[in-house]
């Protein structure tokens, strides 16, 4: 198990049975972002990689 797993549990467990946008999520990101900038690379590749996920389709 992975440190983020935790992370990741807490987010499905709490706010699993929502439904978002895939805009509402950028806006997220990019707060993110703004309050943490040394996880800006990680966050642009997780973006990257969900934008082209399809791409092997």
């Amino acid at each position: 198990m992975y440190f983020t797993d935790r992370g990741l549990e807490e987010l499905e467990e709490r706010r699993g049975d929502e439904e978002v946008t895939l805009a509402w999520l950028a806006a997220k990101l990019r707060a993110f972002v703004d309050a943490n900038p040394e996880f800006e690379t990680a966050v642009e590749r997780l973006a990257t990689y969900l934008a082209r996920d399809d791409e092997d389709d």
